[in-house]
């Protein structure tokens, strides 16, 4: 089909738009990664933009040699699996079970589950909650306490409604109980949604340090996350030091090569891999499940 002048137009200005947008989203991440293999002393000079102009690896080598790393990502590795994988059942579970009609009192169950998500006690009675439940210092406070969220329920409900009733009803003819419908057709049928959710659970749980520092002191159960901020602090501390000491015109002032912005920006890296390695086979399911999921509600 032939276009006319003003389509071409509008073709040609939404290409130069998403272009630009591209160079804004990848810029930032790009400059990180130049900074992160550049060498500390010569990244304070400034200047860098994509590419490092002095490569090292000795920002990625402070990092690996802290002594917890391995445990570190050992913690977070397993969090996020097990937090997802459990959350995913008990959300779904709650959605399916509200999308029956014959379950008395969906409503009233339904705004029981939705008052905590507007209404929160704080962190000082949480705090005393999971003591009393000896959830302090645990490793399944990274767990529990987060295993149903009100909103990623709606989501998959509203996914969930949008199925077919007759599929169902052939099910149970054939002699399906709910169980099997549930995980052996309505699962299935629900893949897209339940990619959406559990993305942004992995997300969550990954990207988490708080839970950390408020419930956590033991420094075996510290994730990567907590890890890498701490590092982070301390890089910038000693690099604080030493800039005081050569505006003191100390002598022997000795500044470290990997440097607070560089060691920063490994970190960045380190912690943000992962979760941009995954999203690309999870992003066809991400789309239809939150379009999908917010059709009817």
């Amino acid at each position: 089909m032939k276009q006319s002048l003003s389509e071409k137009n509008f073709n040609m200005l939404n290409i130069i738009l998403m272009i630009l947008i591209c160079i804004v989203t990848l810029y930032p991440y790009l400059n990180q990664l130049a900074i992160s293999f550049n060498d500390g002393m010569d990244t304070m000079m400034g200047g860098i933009t994509v590419y490092p102009r002095k490569f090292t690896t000795e920002s990625y080598k402070a990092v690996f040699s802290n002594s917890d790393f391995l445990g570190a990502v050992f913690i977070s590795v397993t969090r996020v699996l097990l937090s997802t994988s459990l959350s995913l059942l008990v959300v779904f579970s709650a959605a399916y079970g509200l999308t029956r009609k014959n379950l008395n009192y969906r409503k009233e169950i339904t705004l029981f589950l939705m008052i905590p998500a507007y209404i929160s006690a704080g962190v000082i009675p949480a705090y005393m909650l999971f003591r009393y439940l000896n959830l302090i210092n645990s490793y399944w406070i990274y767990i529990f306490p987060g295993c149903f969220a009100f909103y990623n329920m709606v989501i998959i409900r509203s996914f969930l409604q949008e199925i077919p009733e007759s599929i169902e009803e052939s099910a149970k003819i054939d002699g399906a109980n709910d169980i099997q419908i549930m995980f052996m057709i309505i699962v299935p049928l629900s893949l897209p949604v339940l990619a959406t959710v559990a993305l942004w659970l992995s997300v969550g749980s990954w990207n988490d340090w708080t839970t950390t520092l408020m419930y956590i002191t033991d420094s075996d159960l510290f994730p990567l996350q907590y890890l890498m901020m701490r590092l982070i602090k301390e890089s910038e501390t000693a690099q604080q030091m030493a800039l005081e000491a050569t505006m003191n015109k100390s002598a022997n002032v000795i500044v470290s090569k990997p440097t607070s912005e560089s060691v920063k920006a490994a970190t960045l890296i380190l912690t943000t891999l992962p979760i941009i390695l995954v999203y690309p086979f999870l992003q066809k399911y991400f789309i239809k499940g939150v379009v999908l999921g917010a059709v009817k509600e």
